[in-house]
């Protein structure tokens, strides 16, 4: 269950940084009541993941997966372009995410 509410978490937070861009620095109303609700919730099911999880491999998790999700969809949505070099930090993230998940008897499961 823990890591189905990260999941939650997880989805939260990409819904509220991609809602953030559509707000245009809050001058957008819809976007910006989605944005602070996606954090919300985000900060919510972490909150709720933070008592079986350690804190370090729930971040790493959240927070690594909402940066190559983001990056994803700065490139789908927004058209943003990733270089080499964030190619490569995106992919080293991912690995330290799996590395953490698969090798380390931190990881809670």
């Amino acid at each position: 269950m823990p890591w189905f509410l990260l999941t939650l978490a997880i989805i939260g937070e990409i819904v509220g940084t991609t809602a953030l861009k559509l707000s245009e620095g809050f001058t957008r109303p819809l976007p910006g009541i989605v944005a602070i609700i996606g954090y919300a919730v985000a900060f919510y099911f972490l909150a709720m993941v933070l008592r079986t999880i350690p804190i370090g491999v729930a971040y790493a998790v959240w927070s690594g997966v909402g940066v190559a999700a983001m990056a994803l969809i700065g490139l789908v949505m927004f058209g943003q372009r990733l270089d080499p070099a964030a190619i490569i930090g995106i992919a080293l993230i991912a690995a330290g995410v799996v590395v953490l998940n698969t090798m380390s008897g931190t990881s809670g499961h």
